[in-house]
């Protein structure tokens, strides 16, 4: 009778997990309607080019994921320690190499990009951030650096790759559908490949270090990168040094990958999805919005 009990609990928490993403997917799709008419309504038509909106944009996803979490651990009853926990000091120094490394991976998004306009697409690059000269640094590395850090990698990382890896998921498949995953909810098409990456090293990184705090780290230095690049009016790396950072970052993320696949084997696990039925039809219906959002930002390029 045990037996049964303990597998309807690994069930009901794959489930959760599920569910999760759904609200994650969710929330913010419903609350942007009505963000959106009260700007409309007191700010008119211009309302997406004020700061106030742009502020607003991005930090509504993190109150809506830390909603979600908040659902998740009220339901499951997962200990949150769980999720928040200490990791070895050499998981923070693997964070920001990696952190360092990804910046590679700027050409081949960009060769993605060109592809993609090489076949009628417009890109839609034009930036959306709000103001983030002088001091208005601080509350948009708040709102874009700090609370995603938190709050998408509780999610995505803690909760997501906490439930693959403690149900016995494969590291391979953990890995690869949280990349996935973390790819599509972003529902841009010009940054799948990029997304897709970055979420499969984060994953990877939380597996290894079974912690959350690395990949919150390097999610912080990813953004906060973004952030005060723009803000120092740099778009690009300059040409004549380009070459050399790439290489440079290049072969940090080579080492540090290999590392992470080959020599750390810490939480390894053999295997494919145990148990995932469950999760992808709780999951399904957060999957099936962040795939229209894709497909629709996809088709609107190709329209303009």
């Amino acid at each position: 009778m045990q037996p049964k009990n303990k597998e309807t609990a690994v069930r009901s928490l794959q489930t959760e997990a599920g569910i999760n993403f759904s609200l994650a997917a969710i929330l913010p799709v419903l609350l942007s309607f009505v963000v959106v008419m009260l700007f409309q309504a007191f700010a008119g038509k211009e309302y997406a080019a004020t700061n106030a909106y742009r502020y607003t944009a991005y930090l509504l996803p993190q109150i809506c994921f830390a909603a979600s979490a908040f659902v998740f651990f009220r339901r499951s009853g997962m200990p949150v320690r769980k999720v928040y926990h200490k990791a070895n000091w050499k998981y923070f120094v693997l964070a920001v190499s990696l952190s360092f490394g990804l910046f590679s991976l700027s050409e081949l998004n960009n060769l993605f990009i060109g592809i993609f306009e090489w076949m009628g697409y417009t890109s839609g690059a034009a930036s959306h951030l709000p103001e983030v000269s002088g001091w208005y640094i601080v509350p948009a590395l708040f709102v874009i650096a700090v609370l995603p850090a938190i709050f998408e990698e509780t999610v995505f990382r803690g909760i997501q790759v906490g439930v693959m890896r403690q149900e016995g998921w494969g590291t391979a498949a953990t890995v690869l559908i949280s990349g996935a995953l973390f790819a599509l909810f972003h529902g841009n098409p010009e940054q799948t490949i990029y997304q897709f990456a970055c979420g499969a090293c984060y994953a990877l990184l939380a597996v290894r270090s079974g912690s959350v705090f690395p990949t919150m780290l390097a999610h912080f230095l990813n953004n906060a990168a973004v952030i005060v690049l723009f803000a120092c009016g740099v778009a690009d790396f300059p040409t004549v040094a380009k070459p050399y950072i790439y290489a440079i970052a290049g072969v940090v993320l080579i080492t540090v990958l290999t590392y992470l696949i080959f020599w750390d084997n810490r939480n390894a696990e053999v295997g494919g999805v145990r148990g995932g039925k469950k999760f992808f039809l709780a999951a399904g219906v957060g999957i099936a919005i962040c795939a229209v959002e894709w497909v629709a930002v996809l088709i609107q390029g190709f329209a303009l």
